[in-house]
């Protein structure tokens, strides 16, 4: 697994060999079941995520009690938390394992010393960041001005593998809208393709 992670400090720093198992040998890995709830929606994140393996699961309880998906985080994915505005926000959001998942485990109270120790980690987390937020934008934008045909058809292009890792339901949450409009538009395409 942590084979993984020397493949994201290769593309994200210039670390030699040695520095990167360095970080890697300060690394927290921890294995979680399906279903354990990493955070609760009112908490106060205190801990930081990266996916080795599995699905993380974000979403929100709005003011009429329904679930709204808002992100899947899967494997090389930083799920990210940011409160650094107000370190004491409550969390708008759950995360939750969709599947038996393995990621690494950081205590946000402990980065910057994670950042003193090892000088170019801070540097590939904010590149990391970067990259993160422009992809998120480039979603977002695209997601406002599309059908929900069209946000289909992007998940399957870009993020193919969540449509069977994915109960229906969440899937059609993320994609803002029903599971019966879901089902209709995957028989549209699916037969479209045929």
């Amino acid at each position: 697994m942590k084979s993984i992670l020397f493949k994201y400090m290769t593309k994200f720093t210039s670390l030699s060999d040695g520095e990167q198992q360095a970080i890697v040998d300060d690394i927290l890995v921890e294995e979680y079941k399906k279903g354990t709830v990493l955070l609760r929606q009112g908490d106060v994140p205190t801990k930081c995520y990266f996916v080795l393996k599995g699905i993380v699961r974000q979403y929100l309880i709005d003011e009429a009690g329904k679930e709204v998906t808002s992100n899947f985080f899967t494997e090389e994915q930083a799920v990210s938390i940011f409160n650094r505005h107000q370190q004491d926000k409550p969390s708008a959001y759950t995360l939750t394992c969709l599947e038996d998942c393995v990621l690494v485990v950081g205590e946000l109270g402990d980065e910057k010393g994670m950042f003193n120790k090892h000088l170019q980690l801070e540097s590939m987390v904010r590149i990391m960041v970067e990259e993160n937020l422009g992809e998120v934008q480039d979603e977002l934008t695209s997601f406002i001005a599309s059908a929900p045909e069209e946000r289909y058809k992007a998940l399957l292009r870009k993020r193919p593998h969540l449509v069977d890792r994915v109960p229906q339901h969440q899937l059609a949450s993320y994609l803002g809208i029903t599971p019966e409009s879901l089902s209709r538009i995957k028989k549209r395409v699916n037969t479209s393709d045929s």
